[in-house]
């Protein structure tokens, strides 16, 4: 993988901007690999991400953000600028069901997920052997309606003390406390297999097939306290009919319940996604 730095920033739309932008950039001998751009009409503001050449700048990138923060503040800026080599933690949380935490732990193994996962929580002793088996650490931290405060707690702790960058619920089946959702906004990542917002909550795939939907899906989205309304980072659907029981309906979802994770939490990890109130910005 190239060394690259990453500039992702939004602020108020004005013209000249992304020139006044890629002039520093080049100012400085940097060489722009990749440039996505988009400005919302409706409160005219502006969203980027570019990604620069490491070895093209003379300086590292603690020195490219001094230089950049005099216009940054002129144009009054949300930024952070990323060093691509420096790999996201994360950590996972799963509880019983496996197909979500083997598909990532495969791409984390391949390469395709550029991150450092550094732990798997879990409210289940369940699936321990397989991540024990990538020399990860398996935290079994068991969550019931007595001890729920203590336990996410203790999660806290456990995060904060592995310097965790990101939060992926893998098929994690409790519902976080909004105390937690607030420590960790815009860091918790979670799969929903419904297409959202449609049949929200507990068994989807009865109420879709109670329904006689033509169209299943799942939903990555981030996580905030209002249960399954964070804001939508990826989503994907297949054609079923009225002959598909129940079991297929569930055996397709998890196809693209795995698949929608993985480009969501890859989108996440390469600082592809701007939140804008209750909508994300893709740069894909």
């Amino acid at each position: 993988m190239t060394h690259s730095y990453r500039l992702i920033f939004d602020c108020p739309d004005r013209v000249g901007l992304i020139a006044e932008v890629t002039a520093f950039i080049a100012s400085h001998g940097g060489w722009i690999t990749e440039s996505a751009q988009h400005s919302e009409e409706a409160d005219s503001r502006f969203f980027s991400r570019i990604e620069i050449r490491a070895d093209s700048l003379p300086f590292d990138v603690e020195q490219l953000r001094t230089a950049f923060a005099p216009l940054a503040e002129k144009s009054r800026m949300n930024w952070r600028i990323v060093d691509s080599r420096v790999m996201p933690r994360v950590a996972l949380f799963v509880s019983r069901a496996s197909h979500c935490l083997s598909d990532l732990l495969d791409r984390w193994r391949s390469g395709d997920l550029q991150c450092d996962i550094v732990c798997v929580i879990s409210n289940h002793e369940t699936l321990r052997r397989p991540v024990e088996c990538c020399d990860i650490p398996f935290h079994h931290i068991p969550v019931t309606p007595q001890n729920k405060p203590q336990a996410f707690d203790e999660m806290a702790s456990l995060i904060d003390g592995e310097g965790v960058d990101t939060l992926v619920l893998a098929r994690y089946m409790q519902i976080l406390p909004e105390s937690f959702c607030d420590r960790y906004a815009g860091r918790v990542l979670n799969i929903h297999h419904s297409f959202l917002p449609s049949f929200v909550g507990a068994r989807p795939y009865h109420q879709a097939h109670e329904r006689g939907v033509k169209l299943i899906g799942a939903t990555c989205h981030y996580v905030t306290a209002e249960l399954d309304q964070g804001p939508i980072i990826e989503q994907d659907t297949e054609r079923v009919s009225h002959s598909d029981r129940i079991e297929e309906l569930v055996r397709i979802g998890k196809d693209i319940e795995k698949r929608v994770l993985a480009r969501g939490l890859r989108y996440h990890l390469e600082d592809r996604v701007l939140v804008h109130g209750k909508r994300t910005i893709i740069f894909d």
